[in-house]
């Protein structure tokens, strides 16, 4: 059985109820309370250039749906929620976006993509990604493939995005950027060197500017993703502007809606005795 010490813990969120901060529901889904909003997760494929095979999937926060038709919780909440209370927002969704990834046995080496809110990157002081890196050893999961997604900055945000990507990068996590342009991603990888860099595919409309990109990328070991890709013009017209060796991956609704559920669930076994509390880890 995969992940014993997470398949325990999801034991004793059976029992929780729906009042707490953290339970899971009749769908085995892992579900949080924040604000009087019941919180769960969507996951979108990341997918690998013209064969589009599936390598990640990318976690999103929503409303309670059981047809999977929630809303985008981070617009109904980023206007009422001061500082504070988005951070906290910020790694509640993290742990359920975690547990509800890893609980499903099909994940296999899939790689998880994971947002960081703008206004975390000066809310918190300490040491960025040391309360979620305390969460995954506790419960025995990888951090090696969990890419945490720092948010498109302005030009005086650049040292911030910086100094949060080391502290992430000294905790252990892959680093992930996005650009607002392909040029705007050429100096985020000279400048942050994350391991991957997303650009909207509406923003590369020139191909050598997107060739090049793509060739800087390989050199630093940077995995490239056309995201928003929604219709199949733009996936045609994006295949033939990079009709090349240089790999690079795709994301958008033409490919996948986001779900909760990934594959069909393995059959579980029985957890171990133990037990762990996290819910006060993650605050």
């Amino acid at each position: 059985m995969q992940h014993v010490t997470l398949q325990h813990y999801l034991s004793r969120l059976q029992g929780a109820l729906a009042s707490s901060n953290l339970w899971l529901d009749d769908q085995g889904r892992a579900r949080g309370r924040y604000f009087n909003a019941s919180l769960t997760s969507a996951f979108q494929a990341i997918r690998a250039g013209d064969d589009l095979r599936v390598v990640a999937f990318e976690g999103y926060a929503r409303s309670y749906d059981p047809n999977d038709q929630g809303l985008n919780i981070w617009r109904l909440l980023d206007y009422v929620a001061n500082d504070e209370e988005s951070v906290e927002l910020d790694r509640l969704c993290r742990l359920l976006h975690t547990i509800n990834f890893y609980r499903q046995q099909t994940v296999g080496e899939l790689d998880l993509f994971l947002s960081v809110h703008s206004r975390l990157l000066a809310a918190v002081e300490g040491n960025h990604g040391a309360a979620f890196r305390r969460i995954l050893d506790v419960l025995e999961l990888p951090h090696q493939q969990i890419v945490l997604q720092l948010p498109q900055i302005t030009p005086s945000q650049r040292w911030v995005l910086a100094h949060v990507a080391e502290n992430y990068r000294r905790n252990g996590f892959r680093i992930g950027v996005n650009a607002a342009t392909v040029e705007q991603g050429s100096d985020l990888l000279a400048r942050v060197r994350p391991d991957s860099l997303k650009v909207d595919v509406s923003t590369a409309h020139h191909p050598a500017a997107q060739l090049a990109l793509l060739e800087q990328a390989d050199r630093s070991q940077c995995q490239v993703i056309f995201r928003k890709i929604e219709t199949d013009r733009q996936w045609t017209h994006l295949q033939q502007a990079l009709n090349t060796v240089h790999p690079y991956f795709v994301q958008g609704f033409l490919f996948d809606q986001p779900r909760a559920t990934l594959i069909a669930d393995a059959d579980a076994t029985s957890p171990p005795e133990t037990a762990i509390a996290l819910d006060r880890l993650c605050v």
